[in-house]
């Protein structure tokens, strides 16, 4: 939750290299989650070219050199995968001391290798932020779950880890649901990148609530 909290969207970068040792365990757990989750997981260091683009600038980024790739094979719940294994690795980047952030349309052409069957569905920006970020305004927890006051402790904390969630332009559209211990998730109907928000937000709310403490449904 430490982590959760302190971490945030930034746009602009330092001009400083990565360290070796640094990349090596971004590396390593790269690999882990590709074995994990199926997903073909890529990180991409000295490379300005990608979100130096007009597009890039477009989206308000500045100096970034450096991108995680999201890419998988076709199916129908890539996008959820690479949203909840990515936010693994954003979190893993920020105790490593480093930020980023979710960057859907606003970049160039990356550099990443694609398997015949694979797509590239969205790239994270990585890098020494010029500031840690700012949060942003929330939807209270009523508003994306059936939460209530005789809720378990383990589901308030839950939710309350999943609006701490990057979302798409924060537009948090999604919903929570415990019925007889079981936990059901669901993406908004209208807005972009919702499956991939559904995965992020699934990530926090397991690290919020336990894993231990209830099954999905």
């Amino acid at each position: 939750m430490e982590l959760i909290r302190a971490r945030h969207s930034v746009r602009g970068y330092l001009d400083k290299r990565i360290p070796e040792d640094v990349r090596e365990k971004l590396d390593a757990f790269v690999s882990e989650l590709n074995g994990q989750s199926g997903l073909h997981i890529q990180i991409l260091y000295d490379e300005p070219a990608c979100f130096g683009s007009r597009m890039a600038k477009y989206g308000r980024f500045e100096n970034c050199s450096n991108y995680i790739a999201m890419v998988g094979k076709k199916a129908p719940d890539l996008e959820e995968r690479c949203g909840y294994y990515g936010e693994k690795l954003v979190l893993k980047a920020q105790e490593l001391g480093l930020n980023t952030c979710w960057a859907a349309l606003t970049h160039g052409k990356s550099l990443a290798q694609l398997a015949d069957g694979e797509t590239e569905v969205i790239l994270i920006a990585l890098g020494y932020g010029k500031t840690q970020g700012a949060s942003r305004r929330s939807k209270k927890p009523v508003d994306v779950s059936n939460v209530s006051d005789t809720s378990p402790d383990w589901f308030k904390r839950g939710i309350e880890a999943a609006l701490l969630a990057p979302t798409a332009v924060n537009q948090q559209k999604f919903h929570f649901t415990l019925k007889d211990g079981r936990v059901s998730a669901k993406p908004g109907l209208i807005g972009g990148c919702l499956k991939i928000d559904l995965g992020i937000v699934k990530c926090h709310f397991e690290l919020g609530a336990g894993k231990e403490n209830f099954t999905w449904a």
